[in-house]
């Protein structure tokens, strides 16, 4: 009975703050709004990972099959190889990618000059609005055969590369341009936390000796650490699903052994062989993997550093 009164009372008081801010809680209808039709709303589709579908009959599939296609995904040949060369793209991406806009941050936060500091952000923010397609576009240009990096391996008596042709350079190329583009955005969130730490802590490090490096390790990197850990595990979550535009079209047939990723098999399983249900059971692996990365953060995390997304 007490427990009824007091569930009572917690919706009283909820239908009385939404009638009383009633305008701002309409903010978030445009946002929840878009979450449902284009977030939740597509989940229901998973279904035919365990039916069978065929264009133009039923939008959730004939008949049910079950595990088939997982087991035929597992059993692929191909398998194997898209599932490590995804694995090892998202390590590899996140290991140089994330640390980047931290330690800019930090850099960044020692500048006394405002005017340059502002033009050194506007600066590294730019690369964040160019298009998937100039910024590939641009990569093609600069590791042409002819082209400017090409141009000063010759220079200093080297043999020109085929970077976009050769599997091998293929990641590494990849994960430059990642940093490039994403280097100065990624600041700002830090850059944020970085105001919030209070003045009063770098005086009292001053007081007790402590240098511009020793203030960075003992009152900057700790007052921004629960801003780090949970990007840190926003990040991991997504490890898989690497940039699919930029692979899509930086790769070709004779990159495929390095560069083919879950999400591009998906793309050309579904949409060139109409095999949807085939590629809707390698999506819903590929986010049931992201899950358990992200749950599996999630707790190590909290056991650890008592910070966490839950």
């Amino acid at each position: 009975m007490a427990n009824s009164f007091k569930q009572i009372k917690r919706q009283n008081n909820f239908l009385i703050r939404i009638k009383k801010d009633w305008q701002l809680y309409t903010f978030l209808l445009l946002p929840v709004l878009y979450f449902i039709i284009f977030k939740y709303g597509p989940m229901v589709g998973n279904i035919i990972a365990f039916r069978k579908f065929q264009p133009g009959g039923s939008p959730f599939g004939e008949k049910w099959v079950g595990l088939k296609y997982f087991k035929m995904f597992i059993a692929d040949s191909n398998f194997w190889r898209i599932f490590l060369n995804t694995l090892t793209l998202s390590v590899q991406t996140l290991i140089f990618t994330f640390p980047g806009p931290v330690i800019f941050a930090l850099l960044l936060n020692e500048l006394k000059n405002v005017a340059f500091k502002r033009v050194v952000q506007t600066i590294s923010y730019l690369p964040h609005f160019i298009s998937t397609v100039i910024l590939v576009g641009l990569i093609f240009e600069l590791t042409a055969a002819n082209g400017p990096i090409n141009h000063l391996i010759s220079v200093l008596g080297g043999e020109p590369v085929k970077f976009m042709q050769d599997p091998k350079y293929f990641h590494s190329v990849y994960v430059l341009s990642r940093m490039w583009q994403t280097l100065g955005w990624g600041t700002i969130v830090y850059l944020s936390a970085l105001t919030t730490i209070s003045p009063d802590l770098y005086e009292a490090a001053k007081i007790d000796g402590a240098n511009r490096w020793q203030q960075t390790l003992h009152v900057t990197l700790p007052g921004i650490s629960s801003t780090i850990i949970v990007l840190l595990i926003m990040n991991i979550g997504s490890m898989l699903s690497v940039s699919f535009e930029q692979i899509l079209l930086m790769y070709s047939p004779l990159t495929y052994q390095k560069a083919d990723v879950i999400s591009t098999y998906v793309y050309r399983i579904g949409l060139s062989q109409n095999s949807f249900s085939y590629a809707s059971a390698i999506g819903l692996f590929e986010s049931v993997i992201g899950l358990v990365l992200v749950t599996t953060a999630n707790s190590i995390s909290k056991k650890i550093t008592d910070s966490s997304l839950w």
